[in-house]
C-alpha cells in the first residue's frame, strides 16, 4: 500500500489562505523552497482541489527567466514530472491544461485508496477543501505542515474543524526566516 501525504502551508493561527482568499504571507525563501523540493521529490502524484490546482498550475509553463531560481526551475521539473488528480465538480475540462492530468468529479475514498496503491511512489494531496474528509475519515498517514510567523486571523483552516487526530511530531525544522517545518504521523 502507498503513502498518502497532506501538505499545507499555513499561518501562525492555522489558515492556508486569510479572510480574503490571499496566501500572500506564504512566500517562501529560497533556503525553504529548496527543502520543499527535497520533501516533494519522492511524490509520485498530486491530488488537488479545484482552487490549488489552478494555483499550482502555473509550475506547468514555468520558464526560468532572466535571472533564473534553481529552486523554482527545480520545483517546476518536479510538478511537470508526476501525475496529476483534481478533484472537482465545478472545474471544467477545458480548464484542466496540464500535462498527465486528470479530472475526477467526485472523488470518493474508494477511489482516493486505489490511486495511493497505485502510486509508484507518494500521493500528496493538496488543499484544506479536498483533503478535509479523508483527514477526517483517518485516511491520511503523513501530515507535512510549514507554518509561517504571520497571524491573518480568519480565513481557510488547514484542518477540519471537526477532526479530531492523535498525532505524533516525528520531525520539525526551522528556517531563517522564522518558517517552521512540522511533520506529524497518525498515532
Amino acid at each position: 500500500m502507498g503513502t498518502l501525504r497532506y501538505t499545507a502551508n499555513m499561518s501562525a493561527d492555522g489558515y492556508t489562505v486569510d479572510a480574503q482568499g490571499s496566501f500572500d504571507f506564504a512566500r517562501p525563501t529560497d533556503e525553504l523552497l529548496a527543502f520543499v523540493n527535497e520533501t516533494e521529490a519522492d511524490s509520485a502524484v498530486y491530488v488537488h482541489g479545484r482552487r490549488m490546482y489552478e494555483t499550482m498550475v502555473y509550475w506547468e509553463t514555468h520558464e526560468p527567466g532572466p535571472d533564473p531560481n534553481p529552486h523554482a526551475d527545480r520545483y517546476a521539473e518536479i510538478w511537470q514530472g508526476v501525475d496529476k488528480v483534481v478533484a472537482s465538480s465545478s472545474l471544467s475540462p477545458d480548464a484542466v491544461t496540464s500535462a498527465r492530468t486528470r479530472l475526477v468529479r467526485d472523488l470518493q475514498p474508494g477511489e482516493l485508496r486505489r490511486i495511493v496503491n497505485c502510486a509508484p511512489g507518494v500521493v500528496s494531496i493538496g488543499g484544506p477543501t479536498v483533503a478535509a474528509d479523508f483527514i477526517r475519515q483517518g485516511l491520511v498517514d503523513d501530515f507535512r505542515f510549514v507554518v509561517y510567523p504571520e497571524v491573518v486571523g480568519g480565513g481557510l483552516p488547514a484542518l477540519p474543524r471537526d477532526a479530531r487526530l492523535s498525532l505524533r511530531l516525528v520531525e520539525s525544522r526551522t528556517f531563517d526566516s522564522g518558517c517552521v517545518y512540522l511533520r506529524y504521523l497518525p498515532r
